[in-house]
Protein backbone atom coordinates (compact mmCIF):
# COMPACT_ATOMS: atom_id res chain seq x y z
CA UNK A 1 0.00 0.00 0.00
CA UNK A 2 1.36 3.36 -0.79
CA UNK A 3 1.72 5.73 2.01
CA UNK A 4 2.25 9.27 2.28
CA UNK A 5 3.63 11.30 5.31
CA UNK A 6 1.99 14.17 7.54
CA UNK A 7 2.08 15.63 10.45
CA UNK A 8 0.20 17.73 13.47
CA UNK A 9 1.86 19.38 16.50
CA UNK A 10 1.22 15.78 17.96
CA UNK A 11 3.92 14.26 15.62
CA UNK A 12 4.28 12.41 12.01
CA UNK A 13 1.74 9.57 10.36
CA UNK A 14 2.13 7.15 7.23
CA UNK A 15 -1.41 8.26 5.46
CA UNK A 16 -2.71 5.50 2.80
CA UNK A 17 -1.82 7.24 -0.33
CA UNK A 18 -5.58 6.46 -1.76
CA UNK A 19 -7.24 9.09 0.86
CA UNK A 20 -8.09 12.29 0.13
CA UNK A 21 -8.31 12.77 4.04
CA UNK A 22 -5.25 13.84 5.94
CA UNK A 23 -3.76 13.61 9.53
CA UNK A 24 -6.04 15.37 11.46
CA UNK A 25 -8.85 13.10 9.85
CA UNK A 26 -6.75 9.97 10.48
CA UNK A 27 -6.53 11.35 13.96
CA UNK A 28 -10.60 11.49 15.04
CA UNK A 29 -10.66 7.81 13.71
CA UNK A 30 -8.62 7.22 15.78
CA UNK A 31 -10.11 9.19 18.88
CA UNK A 32 -13.46 9.56 18.56
CA UNK A 33 -15.48 5.87 17.81
CA UNK A 34 -18.48 6.45 18.72
CA UNK A 35 -21.89 5.79 16.92
CA UNK A 36 -20.67 4.36 13.64
CA UNK A 37 -22.68 7.45 11.69
CA UNK A 38 -20.22 9.26 9.69
CA UNK A 39 -19.78 12.74 7.99
CA UNK A 40 -20.55 10.73 5.04
CA UNK A 41 -23.75 9.06 5.73
CA UNK A 42 -25.09 12.51 5.36
CA UNK A 43 -24.52 13.86 2.27
CA UNK A 44 -27.07 17.00 2.28
CA UNK A 45 -24.55 18.05 4.94
CA UNK A 46 -21.39 17.33 3.14
CA UNK A 47 -22.71 19.58 0.26
CA UNK A 48 -23.58 22.34 3.11
CA UNK A 49 -20.15 22.16 4.04
CA UNK A 50 -18.64 22.43 0.64
CA UNK A 51 -20.65 25.35 -0.03
CA UNK A 52 -19.57 27.36 2.39
CA UNK A 53 -15.82 26.18 1.62
CA UNK A 54 -16.59 27.72 -1.53
CA UNK A 55 -18.19 30.46 -0.94
CA UNK A 56 -14.89 31.46 1.58
CA UNK A 57 -12.88 31.03 -1.35
CA UNK A 58 -14.36 32.93 -3.52
CA UNK A 59 -15.27 35.69 -0.91
CA UNK A 60 -11.53 35.54 0.19
CA UNK A 61 -10.27 35.61 -3.92
CA UNK A 62 -12.30 38.70 -4.13
CA UNK A 63 -10.66 40.34 -0.90
CA UNK A 64 -7.09 39.59 -1.96
CA UNK A 65 -6.00 37.76 0.60
CA UNK A 66 -6.43 34.35 -1.12
CA UNK A 67 -4.39 34.06 -4.98
CA UNK A 68 -7.14 33.87 -7.29
CA UNK A 69 -5.95 30.69 -8.84
CA UNK A 70 -5.49 28.85 -5.52
CA UNK A 71 -9.22 30.10 -4.85
CA UNK A 72 -10.30 28.71 -8.22
CA UNK A 73 -8.97 25.24 -7.75
CA UNK A 74 -10.96 25.08 -3.93
CA UNK A 75 -13.87 26.03 -6.23
CA UNK A 76 -13.32 23.39 -8.84
CA UNK A 77 -13.19 21.00 -6.14
CA UNK A 78 -16.07 21.76 -4.11
CA UNK A 79 -17.85 22.13 -6.77
CA UNK A 80 -16.99 17.90 -7.59
CA UNK A 81 -17.99 17.17 -3.75
CA UNK A 82 -21.20 19.08 -4.23
CA UNK A 83 -21.84 17.10 -7.07
CA UNK A 84 -21.74 14.23 -4.77
CA UNK A 85 -17.79 12.71 -5.60
CA UNK A 86 -15.25 11.43 -2.91
CA UNK A 87 -18.81 10.75 -0.57
CA UNK A 88 -16.39 8.11 1.20
CA UNK A 89 -13.72 10.60 2.03
CA UNK A 90 -15.90 12.06 5.10
CA UNK A 91 -15.09 9.77 7.88
CA UNK A 92 -15.19 11.18 10.88
CA UNK A 93 -17.36 10.36 13.05
CA UNK A 94 -20.82 12.41 13.52
CA UNK A 95 -20.05 13.00 17.82
CA UNK A 96 -16.55 14.05 18.58
CA UNK A 97 -14.75 15.87 21.11
CA UNK A 98 -14.89 19.65 20.55
CA UNK A 99 -17.08 21.71 18.36
CA UNK A 100 -16.86 19.61 15.24
CA UNK A 101 -13.08 20.29 15.07
CA UNK A 102 -12.81 16.90 13.16
CA UNK A 103 -15.57 17.43 10.79
CA UNK A 104 -14.08 20.64 9.64
CA UNK A 105 -10.84 19.45 9.00
CA UNK A 106 -12.08 16.39 7.15
CA UNK A 107 -13.51 18.65 4.36
CA UNK A 108 -10.55 20.94 4.42
CA UNK A 109 -8.13 18.06 3.75
CA UNK A 110 -10.25 16.34 1.67
CA UNK A 111 -11.03 19.55 -0.60
CA UNK A 112 -7.45 20.47 -0.71
CA UNK A 113 -6.10 17.07 -1.71
CA UNK A 114 -8.55 16.98 -4.19
CA UNK A 115 -7.53 20.72 -5.66
CA UNK A 116 -3.59 19.67 -5.13
CA UNK A 117 -4.45 16.54 -7.84
CA UNK A 118 -6.02 19.08 -10.00
CA UNK A 119 -2.98 21.26 -9.92
CA UNK A 120 -1.03 17.93 -10.92
CA UNK A 121 0.34 17.85 -8.02
CA UNK A 122 0.60 14.93 -5.39
CA UNK A 123 -2.10 14.66 -2.06
CA UNK A 124 -0.62 16.02 0.87
CA UNK A 125 1.91 18.16 -0.87
CA UNK A 126 0.90 21.30 1.19
CA UNK A 127 2.57 24.15 1.47
CA UNK A 128 2.50 27.98 0.88
CA UNK A 129 3.32 27.72 -2.87
CA UNK A 130 0.32 25.01 -3.15
CA UNK A 131 -2.66 24.94 -0.95
CA UNK A 132 -2.60 23.80 2.65
CA UNK A 133 -5.99 22.73 4.80
CA UNK A 134 -5.62 25.54 7.36
CA UNK A 135 -3.65 28.31 5.81
CA UNK A 136 -5.96 28.43 2.37
CA UNK A 137 -8.86 26.12 2.59
CA UNK A 138 -9.66 27.39 6.27
CA UNK A 139 -8.79 31.33 5.40
CA UNK A 140 -10.61 33.52 7.55
CA UNK A 141 -12.51 30.90 9.32
CA UNK A 142 -13.07 28.52 12.55
CA UNK A 143 -14.75 25.65 13.48
CA UNK A 144 -16.91 27.73 15.11
CA UNK A 145 -18.55 29.36 12.15
CA UNK A 146 -18.11 27.39 9.73
CA UNK A 147 -20.08 24.07 11.41
CA UNK A 148 -22.96 26.11 12.73
CA UNK A 149 -23.26 27.86 9.02
CA UNK A 150 -22.87 24.58 7.18
CA UNK A 151 -26.03 22.56 9.59
CA UNK A 152 -27.84 26.29 9.12
CA UNK A 153 -27.35 25.90 4.99
CA UNK A 154 -28.18 21.99 5.12
CA UNK A 155 -31.45 22.59 7.92
CA UNK A 156 -32.94 25.04 5.24
CA UNK A 157 -32.30 22.61 1.87
CA UNK A 158 -34.08 20.09 4.58
CA UNK A 159 -36.88 21.60 5.48
CA UNK A 160 -37.61 22.78 2.18
CA UNK A 161 -37.57 19.25 0.76
CA UNK A 162 -40.20 18.35 3.96
CA UNK A 163 -42.36 21.17 2.80
CA UNK A 164 -42.78 20.03 -0.52
CA UNK A 165 -43.72 16.68 0.77
CA UNK A 166 -45.97 17.99 3.79
CA UNK A 167 -47.61 19.81 0.70
CA UNK A 168 -48.49 16.82 -1.12
CA UNK A 169 -49.64 14.86 1.85
CA UNK A 170 -52.26 18.48 3.03
CA UNK A 171 -53.18 18.28 -0.66
CA UNK A 172 -54.65 14.33 -0.13
CA UNK A 173 -55.95 14.83 3.30
CA UNK A 174 -58.00 17.44 1.76
CA UNK A 175 -58.86 15.43 -1.30
CA UNK A 176 -60.11 12.42 1.24
CA UNK A 177 -61.82 15.40 3.23
CA UNK A 178 -64.15 16.22 0.25
CA UNK A 179 -64.31 12.24 -1.49
CA UNK A 180 -65.62 10.99 2.29
CA UNK A 181 -67.47 14.37 3.08
CA UNK A 182 -71.22 12.16 3.51
CA UNK A 183 -69.91 9.44 5.63
CA UNK A 184 -70.83 9.49 8.34
CA UNK A 185 -69.14 8.03 11.90
CA UNK A 186 -68.93 8.12 15.74
CA UNK A 187 -66.92 11.10 16.95
CA UNK A 188 -65.00 9.82 20.40
CA UNK A 189 -64.21 11.81 23.45
CA UNK A 190 -62.50 10.25 26.13
CA UNK A 191 -62.05 7.13 24.67
CA UNK A 192 -65.94 6.62 23.94
CA UNK A 193 -67.94 7.20 21.40
CA UNK A 194 -69.68 10.96 21.30
CA UNK A 195 -71.68 12.07 18.66
CA UNK A 196 -72.11 11.99 15.16
CA UNK A 197 -69.36 13.35 12.68
CA UNK A 198 -68.19 12.32 9.33
CA UNK A 199 -65.09 11.20 7.87
CA UNK A 200 -64.33 13.93 5.70
CA UNK A 201 -64.72 15.65 8.66
CA UNK A 202 -61.56 14.21 10.30
CA UNK A 203 -59.82 14.27 7.13
CA UNK A 204 -60.10 18.13 6.53
CA UNK A 205 -58.85 18.46 9.95
CA UNK A 206 -56.02 16.16 9.73
CA UNK A 207 -55.19 18.49 6.66
CA UNK A 208 -55.73 21.31 8.61
CA UNK A 209 -52.84 20.39 10.93
CA UNK A 210 -50.58 19.68 8.20
CA UNK A 211 -51.25 23.78 7.52
CA UNK A 212 -50.12 24.97 10.64
CA UNK A 213 -47.43 22.81 10.68
CA UNK A 214 -46.11 24.32 7.53
CA UNK A 215 -46.61 27.76 8.25
CA UNK A 216 -44.08 26.53 11.64
CA UNK A 217 -41.90 25.23 9.37
CA UNK A 218 -41.52 28.29 7.26
CA UNK A 219 -41.10 30.35 10.65
CA UNK A 220 -38.27 27.38 11.49
CA UNK A 221 -36.55 28.46 8.30
CA UNK A 222 -35.85 31.74 8.65
CA UNK A 223 -33.48 32.06 11.57
CA UNK A 224 -31.48 29.44 9.16
CA UNK A 225 -30.52 31.93 7.00
CA UNK A 226 -28.20 34.23 9.65
CA UNK A 227 -25.08 32.86 9.57
CA UNK A 228 -22.30 33.60 11.61
CA UNK A 229 -19.73 33.47 9.01
CA UNK A 230 -17.29 35.94 9.92
CA UNK A 231 -17.46 35.57 13.34
CA UNK A 232 -14.20 33.23 13.34
CA UNK A 233 -13.02 31.49 17.01
CA UNK A 234 -15.45 33.22 19.20
CA UNK A 235 -17.50 36.46 17.67
CA UNK A 236 -14.98 38.60 17.20
CA UNK A 237 -13.50 37.70 14.05
CA UNK A 238 -9.85 37.69 14.53
CA UNK A 239 -7.56 37.20 11.50
CA UNK A 240 -10.75 37.84 9.31
CA UNK A 241 -10.92 40.40 6.47
CA UNK A 242 -13.71 43.27 7.73
CA UNK A 243 -15.49 43.25 5.01
CA UNK A 244 -15.68 39.01 4.47
CA UNK A 245 -18.63 38.90 6.58
CA UNK A 246 -20.65 40.43 3.84
CA UNK A 247 -18.76 38.98 1.04
CA UNK A 248 -19.09 35.13 2.11
CA UNK A 249 -22.74 35.70 2.61
CA UNK A 250 -23.19 36.99 -1.49
CA UNK A 251 -20.95 34.43 -3.42
CA UNK A 252 -23.03 31.55 -0.72
CA UNK A 253 -26.57 33.50 -1.59
CA UNK A 254 -25.32 33.05 -5.39
CA UNK A 255 -24.45 29.30 -4.87
CA UNK A 256 -27.39 28.22 -3.05
CA UNK A 257 -30.17 30.30 -4.58
CA UNK A 258 -30.71 30.85 -0.96
CA UNK A 259 -30.76 34.67 0.65
CA UNK A 260 -28.55 34.21 3.41
CA UNK A 261 -27.25 37.15 5.62
CA UNK A 262 -25.01 37.68 8.31
CA UNK A 263 -26.11 37.25 12.22
CA UNK A 264 -26.61 40.95 14.32
CA UNK A 265 -24.31 39.66 16.53
CA UNK A 266 -21.62 37.35 16.05
CA UNK A 267 -20.37 36.47 19.71
CA UNK A 268 -24.08 36.04 20.65
CA UNK A 269 -24.68 33.68 17.53
CA UNK A 270 -21.66 31.49 18.06
CA UNK A 271 -22.75 31.13 21.46
CA UNK A 272 -26.35 30.26 20.83
CA UNK A 273 -28.16 27.42 19.76
CA UNK A 274 -31.82 28.82 20.76
CA UNK A 275 -32.08 28.63 16.38
CA UNK A 276 -31.77 24.62 16.38
CA UNK A 277 -33.97 24.33 19.71
CA UNK A 278 -36.66 26.28 17.44
CA UNK A 279 -36.68 24.09 14.94
CA UNK A 280 -36.33 20.70 16.20
CA UNK A 281 -39.74 22.33 18.38
CA UNK A 282 -41.27 22.48 15.46
CA UNK A 283 -40.61 19.14 14.06
CA UNK A 284 -41.51 17.40 16.92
Amino acid sequence: MATRKEHDFIGELEIDDSKYYGVQSFRALENFKMTGRTFGDYPFFVKAFAQIKKAAAMANAELGVLDKTKADYLCKAADRIIAGEFSDQFVVDMIQGGAGTSTNMNMNEVLTNVALEMMGKKKGEYGPDTLHPNDHTNLAQSTNDTYPSSIKVATYAKLCDLQAELEKLKAELDKKGQEWKDVIKMGRTELEDAVPTTLGNTFTAFGHYIKNSLKQLELAKEPMTHLNMGATAIGTGINCHPDYKDCVEKHLSAITGIKFIPSTNFIAATQDTADFVFVSGVLK
